[in-house]
């Protein structure tokens, strides 16, 4: 256990200095989330649900697994096949937790379980507690065994590890597997490919850490391999697993969901490290389609329970509508590579739209409850007939677990996602109360945002260069000033100077409510109107609405929405009124109790 020296903490996703793209990330010590809306989850994230993610863990013996792999106890593996993987990410988890508040217990936690991890691990590198004990070998079933998907989030949390404390414990397991896998796997080896994406990623990342090539070349090859006919001849379909078309010839996203957005963001990784511009421009046109006609309004990816799968274009059913959480995070994932990539405020307003909607639903105010789906809409006297479903309300963990510890992740490296810079300037991408370290300065974030548009850029400390400071202007927020002048919405305003400590920014947000329309090819939606709130979907709760049958409720064309500060609700909110109706925000909904609930109400 030992840390390596004068390291600074990166970002979970850290390109190299030669990678194709336009924006930089910080480390992760360079921006902290100081309060507010997200303050609050962080909090709640390290206090209750990252300790309550490890006690799960071992109720439902994933680790106790590691523990029969490695020789310290008997017995048959339990839980899915892929179980492995949810110890991974929780060990991301704590890794970048510990970077954004150092705490020895945690570290000892992380530590402790990277030792079992290790000892777990086969003399050749290859590591996995649960399919040689149920199928008798390796890779014999690798669309569905999961086997470089559980590699992909191991290494991934051995990454996270070393750049949040130092320590290459599980850096070490991971570069024996991936030699494993180079070893085992590509052009004139076994020419396979796993049935559920991420080891890409992962691979990329690993390279960006060690410098070693070899693990590009793989992660490049496993993204062209897909789509040529391979895990069609194990005898599955293969529009499930995006393996009906090569990733370089795809014009949009299909099959599973997580699947699809997963191999999407190792593919925008290897396309910026290999400079690939014709491959990166494919993946741009495929995440135009998935926003333009796969993409609910909350940002929920996935309208098919069937597969758990994006459907046809403008299928997105309400009350049947998956939006898995894990799909909302993968499309976070891709959303920021690309905005490194390009620069594009769009992702940047995707990312946000994301966040604050199809990704927080998924998690209860108390932090320890949790969306497996985030339907649009829950019938009156809904039946609860599987434990994903939204008519039981949030719950404590599932059968199927891979949503919980990936919340914990993201929460955990969320200040990583606040700003980037580039060449003598800084970008804002995210407003909440922070601090940001970049560009030569130190800025404070002030804001009570997303409640009030007002956000106060205050330079602490100025470099002795003159700095641009581009603030990202939302594609709603038409009428939006930074110190009073109009500004476009839709793209960065820049405000570039020789700043000095105390100089101040004001960006001014219009956050007015606002009905929108679907697209009119949207059958479930179509007539109906949702309530939006600068970058807030808004949700009628049968909670608030006791006297109306939601199924039933409709609204006027020319109704007027009112909005009501609430201190007091869910934490402090600004509610809506239209029609006689109230409106929380859609995150939120489901912290009361299970209930009926809708999105779309039609126009009477």
């Amino acid at each position: 256990m030992t840390p390596t020296s004068l390291r600074s903490p990166a970002a979970p996703a850290a390109p190299t200095a030669s990678a194709r793209g336009t924006l930089r990330p910080i480390p992760i010590d360079a921006a902290a989330v100081t309060g507010g809306l997200w303050r609050d989850r962080i909090e709640r994230n390290t206090a209750a649900g990252i300790p309550s993610g490890r006690a799960q863990l071992v109720t439902a013996q994933n680790i106790r697994n590691f523990e029969i792999a490695a020789g310290d106890a008997e017995g048959e593996p339990a839980g899915p096949v892929f179980a492995d993987s949810d110890v991974y990410k929780w060990l991301e988890a704590a890794a970048w937790e510990y970077a954004r508040r150092p705490d020895e217990q945690l570290l000892r936690d992380q530590l402790d379980l990277t030792a079992l991890v290790a000892r777990a691990q086969a003399d050749d590198g290859y590591l996995n507690t649960v399919v040689p004990a149920r199928q008798g070998g390796r890779y014999g079933e690798l669309p569905w065994s999961h086997e470089h998907y559980c590699a992909g989030h191991l290494i991934q949390a051995a990454v996270a590890q070393v750049r949040a404390t130092g320590h290459d414990d599980l850096l070490q397991v991971a570069i024996r597997l991936a030699d494993h896998l180079v070893a085992t796997f590509g052009p004139g080896k076994t020419e396979d490919v796993d049935g559920h994406p991420v080891i890409e990623t992962a691979l990329v990342e690993l390279f960006r850490e060690t410098g070693t090539r070899a693990y590009l070349d793989l992660a490049r090859w496993f993204v062209d391999a897909r789509g040529h006919g391979i895990l069609e001849a194990h005898g599955h379909q293969p529009t499930y697993f995006s393996d009906r078309v090569p990733v370089r010839e795809a014009t949009t996203v299909e099959g599973h969901a997580v699947r699809a957005v997963y191999l999407a963001a190792g593919a925008v990784d290897v396309a910026v490290e290999t400079g690939d511009d014709a491959l990166l421009a494919q993946l741009e046109r495929q995440y135009d389609a998935m926003q333009r006609e796969k993409q609910y309004v909350t940002g929920g990816l996935g309208s098919r329970w069937e597969g758990e799968a994006f459907g046809d274009p403008y299928e997105l059913p309400n009350d049947r509508a998956y939006a898995e959480t894990c799909a909302a995070i993968g499309g976070i994932q891709w959303a920021w590579r690309l905005l490194l990539a390009t620069g594009k405020a769009r992702y940047a307003d995707q990312i946000e739209l994301m966040l604050l909607n199809g990704f927080l639903a998924g998690l209860s105010l108390a932090g320890t409850e949790y969306f497996y789906v985030n339907a649009l809409q829950v019938r009156h006297d809904a039946h609860a007939d599987d434990e994903r479903t939204p008519a039981n309300g949030r719950l404590g963990w599932f059968d199927c677990a891979c949503c919980p510890p990936n919340i914990m992740r993201l929460l955990a490296s969320l200040q990583g996602y606040v700003a980037t810079e580039a060449d003598g300037s800084v970008q804002i991408h995210q407003y909440a109360p922070s601090r940001i370290s970049a560009g030569g300065a130190r800025l404070k974030i002030e804001t009570d945002y997303p409640w009030d548009g007002a956000v106060r850029i205050v330079v602490e400390e100025a470099p002795g260069a003159p700095l641009a400071i581009d603030l990202r202007i939302p594609e709603w927020a038409e009428g939006a000033a930074v110190d009073g002048a109009p500004v476009a919405a839709g793209s960065y305003a820049r405000v570039e100077r020789a700043f000095a400590a105390g100089d101040e920014i004001l960006l001014t947000l219009p956050l007015s409510p606002r009905l929108v329309e679907a697209h009119p090819r949207v059958d479930a939606s179509r007539g109906c109107r949702a309530l939006v709130r600068g970058p807030l979907v808004y949700a009628f709760e049968g909670v608030d609405n006791p006297d109306v049958v939601l199924d039933d409720a409709s609204i006027g064309a020319a109704s007027e929405v009112a909005e009501h500060r609430e201190p007091g609700l869910l934490g402090g909110i600004t509610a809506l009124e239209v029609g006689g109706l109230r409106a929380i925000p859609y995150h939120l909904w489901a912290n009361r109790g299970p209930s009926d609930m809708r999105v779309w109400l039609p126009v009477a």
